[in-house]
């Protein structure tokens, strides 16, 4: 079992997907030491490399890398289990005398990873239900605002009277637990800044119009590669648009197109067009993260220096 705080150090190397990661990841490896924890939802799954452009072995020079092929197509595997996985790795690299380096672009997985998954607090749907018959006529929410900041002050200061959904959630939080909304989401942050505390972070970027090329062009060299024959092998294994793994970007585009739902050109002009869509979401969660420090995926010399003078 993990024990908090990690105070080793710990690279992380994030980025849109087709940024140019997997060579740098290898570079800051043989410096370093590392061993490399894949931090992609969907390199997990066996069967599927073309079309999650996976590390290939000569790519890997020889560097050990973690959470690749752990997963079956038809499994549901998700940030709950990244994390138990992603934690065995790192203490097994740190065992091992080595450096973990942390690489992907799936930033809910870091998320989940560095701040930890909060304990879901149930519904009481009893609770809601008589809170919603007893402020019926409430019809400005004047009571059940007052009612919040008797019960939890803090999240009323938090909360605006109008939003009514989250002052009944306050209440009936409270009511169910006898602990204050506020207090719950307080101890997580404590819980959440006492997990890493030598964390050395970079997220590549490079000019979007450059990136959006890059992913049109990942597109046609995995259908060179041989991305259909690998979809079809997949189809013929008995995996199918009702996997998670099948659904995603790549995947669903290429059944639809040997379902002959789209034509080729329309399969093509979708995947290309919704990576880039899934490029963009990946900068958003990226510009969340407060530990990452941002770097011009071309600046290798820079990005060395700053793990030089932040690892420790």
């Amino acid at each position: 079992m993990t024990v908090f705080p990690i105070t080793y150090p710990v690279i992380i190397l994030a980025g849109p997907t087709a940024v140019g990661k997997t060579a740098l990841s290898i570079k800051i490896a043989q410096r370093f030491n590392c061993e490399i924890i894949s931090v992609d939802s969907m390199q997990v799954y066996k069967y599927m490399d073309i079309g999650t452009a996976k590390v290939t072995e000569a790519e890997k020079c020889g560097i050990p890398h973690h959470l690749i092929d752990i997963a079956d197509p038809h499994e549901n595997y998700d940030a709950g289990r990244f994390v138990h996985d992603a934690l065995n790795a790192l203490d097994k690299i740190h065992k091992k005398g080595k450096t973990p380096l942390l690489t992907g672009g799936t930033g809910l997985y870091y998320k989940s990873l560095i701040d930890g998954i909060s304990d879901e607090i149930p519904p009481f749907p009893e609770i809601r239900e008589q809170l919603l018959r007893h402020f019926i006529h409430d019809q400005d929410n004047i009571e059940l605002y007052e009612e919040v900041k008797k019960a939890d002050p803090e999240s009323a200061r938090r909360l605006h009277q109008n939003d009514t959904q989250r002052l009944f959630r306050a209440l009936e939080i409270h009511q169910g637990t006898g602990i204050r909304w506020s207090d719950l989401i307080e101890r997580h942050q404590k819980e959440k800044q006492s997990r890493f505390t030598n964390i050395a972070a970079v997220c590549l970027t490079r000019p979007r119009e450059d990136l959006y090329s890059r992913i049109d062009k990942r597109c046609e060299i995995m259908l060179e590669q041989g991305f259909e024959q690998e979809v079809s092998e997949l189809l013929e294994k008995g995996y199918n648009l009702k996997d998670k793994a099948m659904n995603s970007i790549g995947y669903k585009h290429m059944c639809l197109y040997l379902n002959k739902t789209v034509s080729r050109n329309e399969m093509i002009e979708s995947m290309s067009r919704d990576t880039r869509r899934y490029a963009k979401r990946q900068f958003t969660w990226f510009k969340k993260m407060d530990q990452l420090n941002w770097f011009d995926v071309n600046n290798h010399d820079e990005i060395l220096y700053f793990l030089l003078n932040t690892v420790k």
